[in-house]
């Protein structure tokens, strides 16, 4: 009951001569949401809750099974004609008390209807447990004389002193891990290793049943009642959950809001707990099962049950904090409302919001929490067909259903029957065909752009890499980076003591033979031959030792500007032979290496690329056209430069067990395209950018339509 709706409505007849009231179990609580009056009516036996203006409980308060419900409005007008509500909200009112076994019928048919309706009610519950396969749950046992029986313990963990040991516990957990940064952070990469799987989810059972008995404890603390704990398949692996909804009925909101986020302060502790195992234990079980239990309580904490946009811990606390109960119903409520009072021209429709940041509040809430959960349900379909093919296409086929088909058949059904917009049906069908054509005509008929990118770097096209062909330490560098050098002129000047020992060795070796053998003319002849053999050898390694000796001095192979580390770099440092120690570049003429993924590869085969610019980063705005394509016609792994992947902050995935960060983890097509200079642009050989192909327009959906087929080609092989 947000508004007052109209003073008479044509369906009063209806519910007129009707004798009800409250049912003799339900309860009424006042509470106070942001300083205004609100009484909440609920059954404990069946956590049914409804909450009321003061206006709309007077009128409920006065409901009687000796007298009509005419009678009692006829009455409520006389005593306070500006507060009582309208016939219609009157209507709506007792059809939701209802529909919530809220109301008592003293008639002898009341307890077939009140079945009826608890039939009603099962098969609502059955068919949304079918809708959300993905967090079935299945109750246990009730947990409420447990709770009890715990009361003294729990009101101990819940005061100032559990506060401060919390405190004490997570700071000096905080430390620990601070104090072992590296190997925290080196250790997360094997938390999904499958010798870890079975640890990783006991981490999970244990942590989520902390948990939830937080929630039943701060629950029991406050006086709610716990009467279900049970099991919830989220994703189809087993975890504990509890139903704390008995929590709505508390008069403070931050009663409420603690409730929800003591599972978090449970889950915080555990964590700080097994911070200490993990860090004065060493490798083994217990070591790797309490980083587990570290990970999970934290990490999952922070990105999950903290996030107000999915109905977890973080959607009710926020919804307590801000006095708005069933956040996400008014949301869309209120999203309702403006179509139906901006497009339909239903006058009589009124907003849930009691102000103007409120309307806008719970817009804005109710678009990013639709987008949000597609984008996590979405996630969690790949994330389980990529474990299970057969159970991730059971939970498209009913993601498909409940996204794709329900709406629209609800909005038909809305649009043919809702007494909501009787007097402006004509209206509403015609703007609601109108915005459906539109959106047609907007996905499936206008063409839009088609693009995509790849990155890559620019380079020269006539450019060499400098290495060395024997290895010693950098002696002298003679020629600057940047400068312009010649064929064969000499660049670094190498040296190595050990093959000056090996070629003064060689030369005495050299010297003894020839000696020797001028000695073997005169006395031993039969000496000569062996002499004569060994002179060779010895002459062969002086050769060799010579070469390495001239490939001390590293000379330039082409003509271009020379590019390479800073000497002072360069200098006292080993280079063991083959080493890449500088580019000499040509700066005549460049082209653009690109690597293409195998999402994109098709299009490169493709008709219909029209253009193709690249963008070079920290020119944005400037497309440097490009033409010439040449596609090398088979699969590369190795990057043209490691700017390109990961390790140096590129998008390319690349092998953790390459250190040089040039080993691609996928194959990738690399194209080639010539760029024309632009005077606004500085070419420098290795600088990064994209490659943008322009393609012929496509209507939207043909696009998403061929994305996702490649996605089921790639991922899948369908």
């Amino acid at each position: 009951m947000s508004k007052p709706g109209n003073t008479f409505s044509e369906s009063w007849h209806r519910i007129a001569q009707l004798k009800v009231s409250l049912g003799p179990a339900v309860k009424v609580r006042k509470q106070i949401f942001r300083g205004e009056t609100w009484y909440v009516v609920y059954d404990p036996f069946n956590n049914n809750f409804f909450r009321l203006r003061p206006e709309a409980y007077d009128f409920i308060s006065h409901l009687r099974t000796d007298r009509t419900v005419e009678e009692i409005w006829e009455e409520g007008l006389k005593r306070n004609p500006d507060d009582t509500p309208g016939q219609e909200d009157v209507l709506q009112l007792l059809t939701q008390l209802y529909y919530s076994n809220l109301l008592y019928f003293e008639m002898p048919a009341d307890s077939a209807k009140l079945f009826e309706r608890y039939k009603k009610r099962r098969q609502r519950e059955i068919q949304s447990k079918l809708l959300s396969i993905m967090f079935i749950r299945i109750p246990l046992f009730d947990p409420e004389n447990l709770l009890k029986r715990l009361l003294p313990f729990i009101r101990l963990v819940f005061s100032g002193y559990g506060a401060v040991l919390w405190l004490l516990v997570v700071g000096f957990a905080g430390k620990s891990v601070f104090d072992r940064f590296d190997m925290a952070v080196h250790q997360v990469q094997g938390i999904l290793a499958p010798d870890n799987l079975f640890l990783l989810y006991i981490g999970v059972v244990l942590v989520k049943s902390l948990h939830e008995f937080g929630h039943a404890m701060t629950c029991r603390r406050f006086g709610g009642e716990v009467h279900t704990m049970g099991v919830m398949l989220l994703i189809f692996t087993p975890l504990p959950y509890m139903d704390a909804t008995s929590s709505w009925s508390f008069r403070s909101r931050w009663q409420r809001a603690l409730v929800g986020a003591s599972g978090m302060i449970m889950e915080i502790f555990a964590a700080g707990i097994a911070t200490f195992v993990w860090a004065y234990t060493g490798a083994g079980t217990l070591h790797s099962l309490a980083y587990n239990i570290m990970f999970i309580a934290s990490i999952s904490t922070l990105l999950f049950n903290a996030n107000p946009l999915l109905r977890f811990d973080g959607y009710y606390i926020l919804s307590d904090l801000l006095d708005i109960p069933n956040l996400t119903t008014r949301a869309m409520q209120h999203l309702r409302h403006l179509a139906e009072r901006y497009l339909f021209g239903c006058r009589n429709s009124f907003s849930p919001a009691q102000t103007g940041n409120e309307a806008f509040f719970l817009t804005v809430f109710s678009i990013l929490s639709g987008i949000y959960r597609i984008v996590v349900f979405t996630g969690i379909i790949l994330f389980v067909a990529d474990k299970f093919l057969l159970a991730g296409l059971v939970m498209a086929v009913i993601c498909v259903i409940s996204w794709g088909i329900m709406p629209p058949y609800r909005l038909v059904r809305y649009l043919a029957a809702s007494p909501r917009i009787a007097k402006t049906r004509f209206r509403a069908i015609g703007v609601s065909v109108t915005a459906a054509a539109i959106l047609v005509f907007f996905l499936a008929v206008c063409p839009f752009p088609k693009r995509f990118r790849a990155p890559g770097i620019l380079e020269a096209v006539n450019y060499v890499q400098v290495v060395n062909k024997a290895p010693g330490y950098v002696k002298s560098v003679f020629v600057a980076p940047g400068s312009k050098v010649t064929l064969g002129m000499p660049l670094i000047q190498l040296g190595d003591t050990e093959l000056g020992i090996e070629l003064k060795r060689a030369k005495a070796q050299k010297d003894e033979v020839h000696a020797l053998l001028m000695k073997a003319r005169s006395d031993e002849i039969a000496d000569l031959k062996p002499l004569r053999s060994r002179l060779e050898t010895i002459e062969k390694k002086l050769e060799d030792l010579g070469e390495q000796e001239a490939n001390l001095i590293v000379r330039a192979r082409q003509d271009g500007i020379w590019m390479a580390p800073p000497a002072s770099e360069l200098k006292g440092t080993w280079v063991p032979k083959g080493a890449m120690l500088g580019e000499i570049v040509d700066h005549r003429k460049f082209r653009f290496s690109t690597v293409v993924n195998q999402d994109d590869a098709a299009n490169l085969f493709a008709e219909g690329i029209n253009r193709v610019d690249v963008r070079l980063y920290g020119h944005e705005g400037i497309n440097i056209k490009a033409g010439n394509l040449q596609i090398i016609p088979f699969q590369h792994e190795k990057l043209p430069s490691a700017a390109l992947g990961w390790y140096a902050g590129g998008e390319v995935a690349v092998s953790a067990s390459d250190d040089t960060g040039l080993q691609a983890s996928e194959p990738f097509f690399q194209i080639y395209a010539d760029v024309i200079p632009d005077s606004d642009v500085l070419f420098l050989h290795g600088r990064a950018g994209k490659l943008r192909f322009s393609m012929d327009h496509e209507p939207l959906l043909v696009q998403l339509w061929q994305g996702f087929l490649r996605l089921l080609q790639k991922r899948y092989q369908i």
